[in-house]
């Protein structure tokens, strides 16, 4: 009932002990009161956070440091809604965020995409009924074109130089109408998007032929909640799910210079090509010949049985939440 926005010290990455132990409990340096159940957040630069609000409203928050204090600096009120803005009744929930400093865009359950930038009050853009069904996710393919997954099972590209208000391309899963949770753009291939939903499979996308996904890989159990790759080692990708389980996928191995492995608590074992040749030029992500290699998966919390509701990653760092109401955070992705 009663929601904050935390900002918590983590301790120094250069505080290393003796046997790889870092020094030094998180430390809660402040929070504030928040409207509604936080959705998504982003940090918009340095300073500033960008909250997405069941109640439909998007904050900027932004953390002063002198002081260590949180204060709302911007708000655009009821950004999504099903009726009207102005009426009585509650907004529809904001369920997605995306910084592109200064641009912020917003998704929502009342299928509206909004463009804010970080210093106006208005909206830049507003496509209204951009989805007759609940959008889920967004991310930008470039500066000027975002990626949309909504509970349809379907991927959409949006132009946002293009005044229509029409999608420029849709992708979608074949049969099952499977509702699509999250959505993330390779970092280097911007033709390669992962997506995973309801059914906890794993989405591999190349926006670039067809309109269907190149490879359909058995994942979670459950809802998978959130993907992403590594920003800077993009053969490596990370999913968390409803199961409690949160699954590191590594592309980046010689399957020839290593033993064998079988992948821990998965479902099917997936088999990929690569080739070292033209590593940069065909991504292990796209190749599917299955004689020559195959990824490797590993669980990184096998005991765990609450759902991993988020996840994030930067460098040696990845960092989760679940229901057990903690937040974790792995500083040896790649011992």
């Amino acid at each position: 009932q009663d929601n904050r926005i935390s900002i918590w010290s983590v301790g120094d990455l250069g505080n290393v002990g003796l046997n790889s132990e870092y020094q030094g409990e998180p430390q809660l340096l402040c929070d504030i009161r928040h409207n509604g159940d936080v959705m998504d957040m982003q940090f918009l630069d340095q300073e500033r956070i960008v909250v997405a609000s069941s109640t439909g409203t998007v904050t900027v928050f932004r953390h002063h440091q002198n002081n260590q204090t949180l204060s709302a600096n911007q708000r655009w009120e009821k950004a999504h809604y099903h009726v009207g803005q102005d009426t009585s009744c509650g907004g529809a929930a904001c369920t997605g965020v995306i910084c592109n400093n200064p641009e912020i865009v917003t998704v929502g359950e009342d299928g509206r995409i909004n463009v804010f930038r970080a210093d106006q009050k208005d909206a830049v853009r507003t496509i209204d009924n951009a989805d007759s069904s609940t959008l889920h996710a967004v991310t930008f393919l470039r500066t000027t074109e975002i990626l949309t997954v909504n509970s349809i099972g379907q991927l959409k590209i949006w132009d946002l130089r293009q005044q229509r208000n029409e999608p420029s391309q849709i992708f979608s899963l074949t049969g099952d109408r499977v509702p699509l949770h999250c959505v993330d753009r390779h970092p280097n291939q911007q033709h390669i998007v992962a997506t995973g939903g309801q059914d906890g499979m794993l989405s591999i996308w190349d926006i670039r032929q067809g309109t269907m996904p190149v490879s359909l890989l058995n994942a979670h159990e459950a809802e998978m909640w959130e993907v992403h790759f590594h920003p800077s080692n993009p053969d490596h990708l990370f999913t968390c799910s409803e199961d409690g389980s949160l699954w590191h996928w590594d592309t980046s191995t010689d399957v020839s210079e290593k033993p064998s492995f079988l992948h821990q608590g998965g479902r099917s074992t997936t088999y990929f090509s690569h080739n070292t040749v033209n590593q940069s030029v065909i991504s292990a992500w796209l190749s599917n010949d299955p004689t020559k290699d195959r990824m490797e998966i590993t669980n990184l919390i096998p005991n765990q049985t609450l759902s991993v509701n988020s996840l994030d990653v930067l460098g040696p760092c990845l960092v989760y939440g679940t229901d057990a109401e903690a937040i974790y955070v792995n500083r040896q992705l790649f011992a």
